[in-house]
């Protein structure tokens, strides 16, 4: 069939040539780009203190703002792209991206970071959906769809890695605001080639955008994210109870907005599919463990192995080795005939195995952990490349942007509530194994614990410091089985929900 919707001149279930490939190229570049964003200040916060002298809470905004307008405006600019283009929205984000990477680049001051920032989170809201929803139009043929949305998934997971290593090396040998300016080439070629090499897609009866939409979901996912970020180091504190309340009441007045409004920014059509929702609620989960594990492996490497942040960074980097096959192995199971439930089944399986392992970890298990950190993330991208091709394949094309922003959202949600809940059991775990007669400072933290110790005077800082790092690890340990039992149900949660699920292209 020809989709009045798209102007590639791949036809439908046709095959896909150079052009597209090449076109797919152009698009992981800024993809790459915007998943290190979130990373990239990690080695960079320290000289841009010490050159901006930000307060304590102006710090705290140039780290999450990125986060935070990212994902508050997904939906919006999923559903925007929808209605005025994909290939328009993705050449507007990719400017904005690189005008905003250029000011923070060159901020004098910590309010104009903190601004450059924020647009740098509108940016990558615009870029993200637009570039799966372009993947969505231009891989007609089932099968290089599923091996672009394969390449797609391992690249958004490699940029998170991969940006705080590049941030360490930048940092080390040139100014701060060079983590910046390496977006800017990329855009550029965005931006050059993309007109050429990129079909422009969209709706072609969206109706009216639905503007009362646009401060209900930013009101819906913002309080929420902002309360599960603040838990793992804060705890269960009211005002951040009370955010996520507030944010879930949002949600619900989104949803019947969503489903009242006769032109919705999500259509509740999309559900419709039966591979949809399954994918949605899989994602989140997927991505709950993917980063509640983070949260531990991190630490664990700087702060109980007592490597330097670049040392860890490097170390961290050995996992992803395997990460680049996940996703191929996974894709072509599926193209032999293996049912799709089972890939996504035996993700889960080997993602709990990542789990069991950290379980087993030590004060001195660097490749333990690093084993552990590799075969967690790989079963994780396994069923993340495979429910993503199925949620967009079950989705109709022209909702393609929607669609995307829903799964990258529920990404979002769930990695904020993997920290939150892990990050939790942890540190309820450290808490009660910490000496009662311990400062406060040290039974809030490991690194808390730590800063005391080097304060005491021989042996009772040693002491000190060997208790505390044996309390995290055996909170990473607790941690590490609810993750266990988590995947666990997620595997069967999984081959109930999608065996027998066959997408016809739409």
């Amino acid at each position: 069939m020809t989709n009045s919707t798209s102007t590639t001149t791949t036809p439908a279930g046709g095959l896909a040539g150079r052009r597209e490939w090449t076109a797919l190229g152009v698009l992981m570049l800024p993809l790459l780009l915007v998943s290190m964003d979130v990373s990239v200040l990690y080695f960079a916060i320290p000289a841009i203190s010490a050159d901006l002298e930000p307060s304590g809470t102006q710090q705290l905004w140039i780290f999450d703002i990125y986060a935070f307008v990212l994902a508050g405006l997904l939906m919006t600019m999923g559903s925007l792209g929808d209605r005025i283009g994909r290939r328009k929205l993705l050449l507007i984000g990719a400017a904005a991206f690189g005008t905003a990477s250029l000011i923070a680049a060159y901020a004098n001051s910590a309010e104009t970071l903190i601004a450059a920032r924020a647009v740098l989170g509108i940016g990558g809201a615009t870029l993200m959906p637009s570039t799966m929803a372009l993947i969505r139009t231009m891989f007609t043929d089932p099968g290089q769809r599923a091996k672009a949305i394969g390449m797609w998934s391992g690249v958004m997971t490699a940029g998170i890695a991969l940006g705080s290593v590049m941030s360490g090396v930048l940092v080390q040998y040139f100014w701060w605001g060079s983590v910046f300016l390496v977006n800017l080439p990329a855009m550029a070629l965005l931006l050059v080639l993309g007109p050429f090499l990129l079909p422009e897609s969209r709706d072609p009866n969206p109706g009216r955008f639905d503007w009362p939409s646009v401060p209900l979901s930013m009101a819906a996912v913002l309080p929420v994210i902002y309360g599960l970020k603040e838990i793992p180091s804060e705890g269960w504190h009211a005002e951040y109870v009370v955010s996520i309340t507030v944010g879930l009441l949002f949600a619900t007045a989104f949803v019947h907005r969503q489903r009242t409004a006769a032109s919705p920014m999500i259509s509740p059509a999309l559900f419709r599919g039966r591979g949809f929702a399954p994918s949605v609620v899989l994602n989140l989960i997927a991505s709950f463990a993917m980063m509640g594990s983070a949260f531990f492996t991190t630490q664990y490497l700087q702060s109980v192995l007592d490597k330097s942040a670049m040392e860890a960074a490097l170390w961290a980097l050995l996992p992803s080795v395997p990460i680049g096959m996940a996703a191929p192995l996974a894709t072509a199971l599926v193209q032999k005939g293996v049912n799709r439930a089972y890939v996504v089944t035996a993700g889960f399986a080997i993602g709990a195995a990542g789990y069991a392992l950290l379980a087993l970890a030590d004060t001195d298990s660097l490749w333990l952990v690093l084993t552990a950190c590799g075969v967690l993330a790989s079963g994780i991208v396994m069923v993340i490349s495979q429910i993503t091709d199925l949620a967009m394949s079950s989705a109709p094309v022209e909702r393609a942007g929607s669609a995307s922003s829903l799964m990258e959202t529920g990404a979002e949600f769930g990695g904020a509530l993997g920290m939150a809940v892990l990050g939790s059991i942890g540190t309820a775990v450290y808490r009660h194994d910490i000496p009662a007669s311990a400062p406060d400072a040290a039974r809030e933290t490991l690194g808390g614990a730590l800063a005391v110790a080097g304060q005491l005077p021989g042996r009772a800082g040693d002491a000190l410091a060997a208790t505390a790092r044996e309390a995290f690890t055996s909170g990473m340990q607790g941690a590490a089985i609810a993750g266990v039992v988590l995947l666990v149900g997620a595997a069967a949660l999984a081959v109930r929900a999608l065996r027998g699920i066959h997408v016809a292209d739409k």
